[in-house]
Protein backbone atom coordinates (compact mmCIF):
# COMPACT_ATOMS: atom_id res chain seq x y z
CA UNK A 1 0.00 0.00 0.00
CA UNK A 2 2.11 2.66 -1.14
CA UNK A 3 0.92 6.57 -0.89
CA UNK A 4 2.65 9.40 -2.39
CA UNK A 5 0.38 11.74 -0.35
CA UNK A 6 2.40 12.68 2.92
CA UNK A 7 -0.61 13.64 5.07
CA UNK A 8 -1.79 9.87 4.28
CA UNK A 9 1.98 8.44 4.98
CA UNK A 10 1.32 10.67 8.46
CA UNK A 11 -1.71 8.81 9.33
CA UNK A 12 -0.13 5.61 9.11
CA UNK A 13 2.76 6.28 11.30
CA UNK A 14 0.47 7.96 13.79
CA UNK A 15 -2.07 4.42 12.89
CA UNK A 16 0.96 2.02 14.18
CA UNK A 17 1.39 3.69 17.53
CA UNK A 18 -1.80 4.37 19.31
CA UNK A 19 -1.25 5.14 22.82
CA UNK A 20 -4.40 5.71 25.82
CA UNK A 21 -5.35 8.76 27.47
CA UNK A 22 -2.47 11.18 28.64
CA UNK A 23 0.13 8.09 27.72
CA UNK A 24 0.43 9.70 24.13
CA UNK A 25 4.51 10.03 24.56
CA UNK A 26 5.47 8.42 21.29
CA UNK A 27 2.55 10.44 19.32
CA UNK A 28 3.56 13.62 20.73
CA UNK A 29 6.94 12.88 20.09
CA UNK A 30 5.79 11.91 16.46
CA UNK A 31 3.51 15.30 16.13
CA UNK A 32 6.42 17.70 17.81
CA UNK A 33 9.40 16.45 15.15
CA UNK A 34 6.90 16.94 12.30
CA UNK A 35 5.79 20.54 13.00
CA UNK A 36 9.40 21.46 14.14
CA UNK A 37 10.46 19.93 11.07
CA UNK A 38 7.97 23.40 9.30
CA UNK A 39 9.36 26.48 9.04
CA UNK A 40 8.93 28.60 12.34
CA UNK A 41 8.84 31.95 11.32
CA UNK A 42 5.04 32.33 12.34
CA UNK A 43 4.57 29.13 14.17
CA UNK A 44 4.75 29.22 17.98
CA UNK A 45 4.24 25.84 19.68
CA UNK A 46 3.49 25.19 23.28
CA UNK A 47 3.09 21.31 25.17
CA UNK A 48 0.39 21.01 28.11
CA UNK A 49 1.24 17.44 29.05
CA UNK A 50 0.59 14.96 26.12
CA UNK A 51 -1.14 17.37 23.74
CA UNK A 52 0.11 20.39 22.04
CA UNK A 53 -1.21 23.95 21.03
CA UNK A 54 0.31 25.37 17.88
CA UNK A 55 -0.64 29.06 16.62
CA UNK A 56 -0.23 30.11 13.26
CA UNK A 57 -0.13 34.27 13.38
CA UNK A 58 -2.22 35.74 10.95
CA UNK A 59 -1.60 38.84 8.49
CA UNK A 60 -3.41 40.81 9.93
CA UNK A 61 -5.48 39.58 12.46
CA UNK A 62 -8.82 40.68 14.41
CA UNK A 63 -9.66 37.23 15.81
CA UNK A 64 -8.44 33.83 16.38
CA UNK A 65 -10.01 30.44 14.68
CA UNK A 66 -9.61 27.17 16.45
CA UNK A 67 -9.35 23.96 15.43
CA UNK A 68 -9.24 20.71 17.51
CA UNK A 69 -8.16 17.07 16.72
CA UNK A 70 -7.95 14.26 19.27
CA UNK A 71 -4.79 11.99 19.61
CA UNK A 72 -5.74 9.15 21.45
CA UNK A 73 -6.30 5.69 20.77
CA UNK A 74 -8.26 2.71 22.43
CA UNK A 75 -7.26 -0.67 24.30
CA UNK A 76 -8.54 -2.63 21.70
CA UNK A 77 -6.70 -5.54 20.12
CA UNK A 78 -6.74 -4.66 16.01
CA UNK A 79 -7.95 -7.25 13.76
CA UNK A 80 -7.32 -4.91 10.06
CA UNK A 81 -4.42 -7.01 8.99
CA UNK A 82 -2.87 -3.69 7.38
CA UNK A 83 0.52 -3.82 7.17
CA UNK A 84 1.20 -0.50 8.80
CA UNK A 85 -1.21 -2.28 11.97
CA UNK A 86 -0.56 -1.34 15.27
CA UNK A 87 2.07 -2.68 16.88
CA UNK A 88 1.28 -1.82 20.52
CA UNK A 89 -0.21 -4.51 22.08
CA UNK A 90 -3.65 -4.62 22.56
CA UNK A 91 -4.64 -0.89 21.49
CA UNK A 92 -5.26 0.55 18.40
CA UNK A 93 -6.61 3.53 16.87
CA UNK A 94 -10.19 2.78 15.85
CA UNK A 95 -12.18 5.72 16.59
CA UNK A 96 -10.20 7.54 13.67
CA UNK A 97 -7.79 9.90 15.63
CA UNK A 98 -5.34 9.27 13.31
CA UNK A 99 -7.66 10.73 10.73
CA UNK A 100 -7.91 13.59 12.97
CA UNK A 101 -4.44 14.28 13.56
CA UNK A 102 -3.15 13.89 10.28
CA UNK A 103 -5.88 15.93 8.63
CA UNK A 104 -4.52 18.50 10.94
CA UNK A 105 -1.12 18.55 10.50
CA UNK A 106 -1.93 18.82 6.51
CA UNK A 107 -3.81 22.17 7.28
CA UNK A 108 -0.78 23.50 8.95
CA UNK A 109 1.06 22.72 6.36
CA UNK A 110 -0.84 24.64 4.34
CA UNK A 111 -1.39 27.71 6.58
CA UNK A 112 1.83 28.04 7.30
CA UNK A 113 2.61 28.51 3.44
CA UNK A 114 -0.22 30.37 2.76
CA UNK A 115 -1.34 32.80 5.67
CA UNK A 116 -4.58 34.05 6.19
CA UNK A 117 -5.23 37.27 7.65
CA UNK A 118 -6.99 35.97 11.40
CA UNK A 119 -4.10 33.96 13.39
CA UNK A 120 -5.32 30.19 13.65
CA UNK A 121 -4.76 27.85 16.56
CA UNK A 122 -4.85 24.26 16.37
CA UNK A 123 -4.72 21.88 19.41
CA UNK A 124 -3.92 18.19 19.79
CA UNK A 125 -5.72 17.13 22.49
CA UNK A 126 -4.83 13.98 24.58
CA UNK A 127 -7.29 12.17 26.59
CA UNK A 128 -10.78 12.14 24.45
CA UNK A 129 -11.62 8.44 25.33
CA UNK A 130 -10.79 8.44 28.69
CA UNK A 131 -10.68 10.06 31.24
CA UNK A 132 -11.16 13.25 29.43
CA UNK A 133 -8.91 15.91 27.56
CA UNK A 134 -10.52 18.79 26.45
CA UNK A 135 -12.18 20.03 29.84
CA UNK A 136 -8.59 20.23 31.55
CA UNK A 137 -7.03 21.61 28.64
CA UNK A 138 -9.83 24.29 28.06
CA UNK A 139 -8.95 25.74 31.50
CA UNK A 140 -5.14 25.59 31.09
CA UNK A 141 -2.91 28.84 31.12
CA UNK A 142 -1.76 28.44 27.31
CA UNK A 143 -5.85 28.08 26.58
CA UNK A 144 -6.09 31.26 28.90
CA UNK A 145 -3.89 33.14 26.73
CA UNK A 146 -4.70 31.43 23.53
CA UNK A 147 -8.34 31.30 23.92
CA UNK A 148 -10.44 30.89 20.46
CA UNK A 149 -12.86 33.43 19.17
CA UNK A 150 -14.59 30.47 17.01
CA UNK A 151 -13.86 26.33 17.19
CA UNK A 152 -14.18 23.59 14.88
CA UNK A 153 -13.87 19.69 14.85
CA UNK A 154 -14.89 17.05 12.92
CA UNK A 155 -15.23 13.12 13.96
CA UNK A 156 -15.11 10.23 11.12
CA UNK A 157 -18.13 8.90 10.38
CA UNK A 158 -17.64 5.04 8.55
CA UNK A 159 -21.68 4.79 7.77
CA UNK A 160 -21.15 7.74 4.83
CA UNK A 161 -18.68 7.89 1.83
CA UNK A 162 -16.29 9.96 0.69
CA UNK A 163 -17.05 13.21 0.05
CA UNK A 164 -20.14 13.35 2.62
CA UNK A 165 -20.24 15.44 5.54
CA UNK A 166 -22.83 15.26 8.08
CA UNK A 167 -24.07 18.07 10.50
CA UNK A 168 -26.64 19.72 12.21
CA UNK A 169 -27.20 23.06 14.10
CA UNK A 170 -27.66 22.26 17.77
CA UNK A 171 -27.32 18.95 19.57
CA UNK A 172 -24.84 16.53 18.28
CA UNK A 173 -24.05 14.28 20.11
CA UNK A 174 -24.99 13.10 24.03
CA UNK A 175 -24.35 13.82 27.26
CA UNK A 176 -22.23 11.14 28.61
CA UNK A 177 -21.25 9.59 31.47
CA UNK A 178 -19.10 6.38 32.44
CA UNK A 179 -20.91 4.04 35.11
CA UNK A 180 -19.71 1.59 37.60
CA UNK A 181 -20.94 -0.29 40.37
CA UNK A 182 -19.47 -2.51 42.71
CA UNK A 183 -21.65 -4.56 45.34
CA UNK A 184 -19.91 -6.69 48.08
CA UNK A 185 -21.83 -8.89 50.43
CA UNK A 186 -21.02 -12.29 52.14
CA UNK A 187 -19.36 -15.45 50.20
CA UNK A 188 -19.73 -19.00 51.24
CA UNK A 189 -19.73 -22.80 49.87
CA UNK A 190 -22.52 -23.22 47.26
CA UNK A 191 -23.69 -26.02 49.44
CA UNK A 192 -24.81 -23.36 52.07
CA UNK A 193 -26.25 -20.09 50.17
CA UNK A 194 -28.45 -19.62 53.46
CA UNK A 195 -25.43 -18.77 55.18
CA UNK A 196 -24.53 -15.70 52.25
CA UNK A 197 -25.41 -12.44 50.63
CA UNK A 198 -24.77 -13.81 46.54
CA UNK A 199 -23.92 -10.75 44.72
CA UNK A 200 -24.31 -12.54 41.43
CA UNK A 201 -28.03 -12.72 42.30
CA UNK A 202 -28.00 -8.77 43.26
CA UNK A 203 -25.83 -8.15 40.41
CA UNK A 204 -28.34 -9.64 37.79
CA UNK A 205 -31.19 -8.16 39.57
CA UNK A 206 -30.02 -4.63 39.19
CA UNK A 207 -29.34 -5.06 35.40
CA UNK A 208 -32.63 -5.85 35.39
CA UNK A 209 -33.73 -3.22 37.29
CA UNK A 210 -31.87 -0.15 35.65
CA UNK A 211 -33.54 -1.51 32.37
CA UNK A 212 -36.72 -0.17 33.74
CA UNK A 213 -35.32 4.18 34.45
CA UNK A 214 -35.47 4.39 30.53
CA UNK A 215 -38.87 2.69 29.75
CA UNK A 216 -40.69 4.04 33.23
CA UNK A 217 -38.46 7.33 34.64
CA UNK A 218 -37.53 9.24 31.19
CA UNK A 219 -39.59 10.98 29.17
CA UNK A 220 -41.07 8.60 25.99
CA UNK A 221 -40.56 11.70 23.85
CA UNK A 222 -36.84 12.42 25.07
CA UNK A 223 -34.50 9.44 24.48
CA UNK A 224 -31.77 7.83 26.98
CA UNK A 225 -29.55 4.85 27.00
CA UNK A 226 -28.54 2.98 29.70
CA UNK A 227 -26.03 0.42 28.88
CA UNK A 228 -24.48 -2.93 31.22
CA UNK A 229 -21.56 -3.62 29.18
CA UNK A 230 -19.45 -5.45 31.08
CA UNK A 231 -20.11 -8.02 34.58
CA UNK A 232 -17.62 -9.14 36.86
CA UNK A 233 -18.14 -11.49 40.13
CA UNK A 234 -17.31 -14.64 41.78
CA UNK A 235 -13.82 -17.03 41.84
CA UNK A 236 -15.01 -20.38 40.88
CA UNK A 237 -18.23 -22.52 40.12
CA UNK A 238 -18.75 -23.70 43.49
CA UNK A 239 -18.34 -20.30 45.65
CA UNK A 240 -21.18 -18.57 46.09
CA UNK A 241 -19.59 -14.73 44.69
CA UNK A 242 -18.73 -12.22 48.01
CA UNK A 243 -18.23 -9.13 45.10
CA UNK A 244 -19.64 -8.13 41.78
CA UNK A 245 -18.62 -5.46 39.71
CA UNK A 246 -21.30 -3.51 36.65
CA UNK A 247 -19.50 -1.88 34.02
CA UNK A 248 -21.23 0.70 31.87
CA UNK A 249 -22.45 3.91 30.04
CA UNK A 250 -25.25 6.39 30.82
CA UNK A 251 -26.67 8.54 27.77
CA UNK A 252 -29.21 11.26 27.25
CA UNK A 253 -29.99 14.35 24.91
CA UNK A 254 -30.23 16.38 27.21
CA UNK A 255 -28.54 17.26 30.72
CA UNK A 256 -31.66 17.38 32.70
CA UNK A 257 -32.55 13.64 32.10
CA UNK A 258 -29.07 12.76 32.85
CA UNK A 259 -29.33 14.16 36.71
CA UNK A 260 -32.84 11.76 36.64
CA UNK A 261 -31.15 9.21 34.59
CA UNK A 262 -28.17 9.19 37.90
CA UNK A 263 -30.76 9.78 40.74
CA UNK A 264 -32.65 6.76 40.01
CA UNK A 265 -29.55 4.46 39.66
CA UNK A 266 -29.08 5.92 42.79
CA UNK A 267 -32.07 4.51 44.22
CA UNK A 268 -32.07 1.51 42.88
CA UNK A 269 -28.57 0.77 44.07
CA UNK A 270 -29.80 1.52 47.28
CA UNK A 271 -32.59 -0.94 47.22
CA UNK A 272 -29.88 -3.78 46.48
CA UNK A 273 -28.45 -2.86 49.48
CA UNK A 274 -31.09 -3.14 51.33
CA UNK A 275 -32.72 -5.91 50.00
CA UNK A 276 -29.37 -8.49 49.78
CA UNK A 277 -28.13 -6.94 52.68
CA UNK A 278 -25.04 -5.87 51.47
CA UNK A 279 -22.62 -2.96 50.81
CA UNK A 280 -22.46 -0.49 46.86
CA UNK A 281 -20.66 2.02 45.62
CA UNK A 282 -21.13 3.88 42.74
CA UNK A 283 -18.32 5.72 40.13
CA UNK A 284 -19.71 7.50 37.40
CA UNK A 285 -16.15 7.91 35.97
CA UNK A 286 -15.81 10.07 32.77
CA UNK A 287 -18.57 12.76 32.18
CA UNK A 288 -18.88 14.50 28.55
CA UNK A 289 -21.02 17.65 27.86
CA UNK A 290 -23.09 16.95 25.02
CA UNK A 291 -21.55 18.62 21.74
CA UNK A 292 -24.03 21.49 20.79
CA UNK A 293 -23.55 23.41 17.55
CA UNK A 294 -23.69 26.86 17.39
CA UNK A 295 -26.30 27.38 14.71
CA UNK A 296 -25.10 30.80 12.76
CA UNK A 297 -21.88 29.26 12.53
CA UNK A 298 -22.94 25.44 11.67
CA UNK A 299 -25.69 27.40 9.08
CA UNK A 300 -22.84 29.03 7.58
CA UNK A 301 -20.43 25.98 6.74
CA UNK A 302 -23.08 24.18 5.60
CA UNK A 303 -23.90 26.59 2.96
CA UNK A 304 -20.15 27.29 2.25
CA UNK A 305 -19.68 23.66 1.59
CA UNK A 306 -22.84 23.21 -0.61
CA UNK A 307 -22.03 26.57 -2.72
CA UNK A 308 -18.35 26.66 -2.81
CA UNK A 309 -16.86 23.00 -2.76
CA UNK A 310 -17.83 19.47 -4.30
CA UNK A 311 -19.12 18.17 -0.81
CA UNK A 312 -22.00 16.15 -0.10
CA UNK A 313 -23.70 18.11 2.76
CA UNK A 314 -26.18 16.05 4.59
CA UNK A 315 -28.07 17.13 7.36
CA UNK A 316 -27.96 14.39 10.33
CA UNK A 317 -29.88 13.48 13.22
CA UNK A 318 -28.35 13.88 16.15
CA UNK A 319 -26.43 10.62 17.95
CA UNK A 320 -25.57 9.14 21.22
CA UNK A 321 -22.52 9.02 20.86
CA UNK A 322 -20.21 11.38 23.41
CA UNK A 323 -17.69 13.44 22.38
CA UNK A 324 -15.26 15.50 25.02
CA UNK A 325 -14.98 18.53 22.53
CA UNK A 326 -18.71 19.67 23.70
CA UNK A 327 -16.65 20.95 26.99
CA UNK A 328 -15.26 23.62 24.24
CA UNK A 329 -18.38 24.28 22.51
CA UNK A 330 -19.89 25.19 25.96
CA UNK A 331 -17.54 28.01 26.39
CA UNK A 332 -16.45 28.60 22.66
CA UNK A 333 -18.78 29.42 19.92
CA UNK A 334 -18.13 26.89 17.27
CA UNK A 335 -19.57 23.42 15.51
CA UNK A 336 -18.20 19.81 14.86
CA UNK A 337 -19.28 17.56 11.69
CA UNK A 338 -19.25 14.19 10.90
CA UNK A 339 -16.49 13.32 7.97
CA UNK A 340 -17.40 10.38 5.44
CA UNK A 341 -15.09 8.09 5.63
CA UNK A 342 -16.63 4.63 4.38
CA UNK A 343 -15.35 2.05 6.43
CA UNK A 344 -17.67 -1.98 6.70
CA UNK A 345 -17.09 -1.53 10.13
CA UNK A 346 -17.70 1.11 13.01
CA UNK A 347 -16.45 3.35 15.42
CA UNK A 348 -14.80 1.51 18.38
CA UNK A 349 -14.31 -1.79 16.39
CA UNK A 350 -11.14 -3.77 15.73
CA UNK A 351 -11.36 -4.04 11.99
CA UNK A 352 -12.40 -0.20 11.61
CA UNK A 353 -10.64 0.11 8.05
CA UNK A 354 -11.32 3.91 6.93
CA UNK A 355 -11.22 5.25 3.24
CA UNK A 356 -8.09 7.53 3.25
CA UNK A 357 -9.11 9.52 0.59
CA UNK A 358 -11.16 11.29 3.30
CA UNK A 359 -8.06 12.96 4.68
CA UNK A 360 -7.05 15.33 1.51
CA UNK A 361 -10.98 15.71 1.06
CA UNK A 362 -11.08 17.00 4.57
CA UNK A 363 -8.06 19.24 4.16
CA UNK A 364 -9.14 20.79 1.11
CA UNK A 365 -12.94 21.57 2.49
CA UNK A 366 -11.77 23.26 5.92
CA UNK A 367 -8.70 24.87 4.11
CA UNK A 368 -10.98 26.15 2.11
CA UNK A 369 -14.07 27.37 4.86
CA UNK A 370 -10.37 28.84 6.72
CA UNK A 371 -9.50 31.05 3.46
CA UNK A 372 -13.21 31.89 3.57
CA UNK A 373 -13.35 33.28 7.14
CA UNK A 374 -9.58 34.52 7.88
Amino acid sequence: MVTNNPFVALRRELHKIPELGFREFKTQKLLLDYLYSLPQDYMEIKTWKTGIFVKISGRNPSRMIGYRADIDGLPIIEETGLPFKSVHSEQMHACGHDFHMSIALGLITKFIEERINDDLLFIFQPAEEGPGGAEPMLKSEIMKDWKPDMIMALHIAPEYPVGTIALREGLLFANTSELFIDLKGKGGHAAYPHNTNDMVVAACTLVSQLQSIISRNIDPLDSAVVTIGKITGGTVQNIIAEKARLEGTIRTLSPESMKKVKSRIQALVKGIEVGYECEASIDYGSMYHQVYNEAALTNEFMEFARSSTDINVVECREAMTGEDFGYMLEEIPGFMFWLGVNSEYGLHHARLNPDEAAIEKAIELIAAYLRYKG
